[in-house]
């Protein structure tokens, strides 16, 4: 089996994928929790983000285990995770 996507924790719900993506591929990565397959709703750049889960926007993203922002609008399983729909929270001040 071919892994295409890796996460650092068990937390994280996106996770980086390793190649592009094209909308329809099934992408596959390996956890402790077992292997973890889910089809890409849009195209993916090799080292950004796929969702894991769906977002309602504003709800946290985490990824290293750690907060790295919020959605800044409503993001499908699947879908790519980048500047275009996530907004981040550190060093703003206004948003914590």
């Amino acid at each position: 089996m071919t892994f295409n996507a890796h996460s650092v924790t068990e937390k994280d719900d996106v996770a980086s994928v390793v190649c592009d993506i094209a909308p329809g591929e099934t992408v596959t990565m390996q956890r402790r929790s077992g292997t973890l397959a889910l089809t890409a709703v849009t195209a993916i750049p090799a080292g950004h983000k796929i969702a894991l889960r769906d977002f309602r926007a504003g709800e946290s993203v985490i990824k290293y285990g750690e907060v790295i922002g919020a959605a800044s609008e409503d993001i499908s399983k699947g879908a790519h995770v980048h500047v275009h729909n996530l907004e981040g929270l550190r060093g703003r001040g206004d948003k914590r």
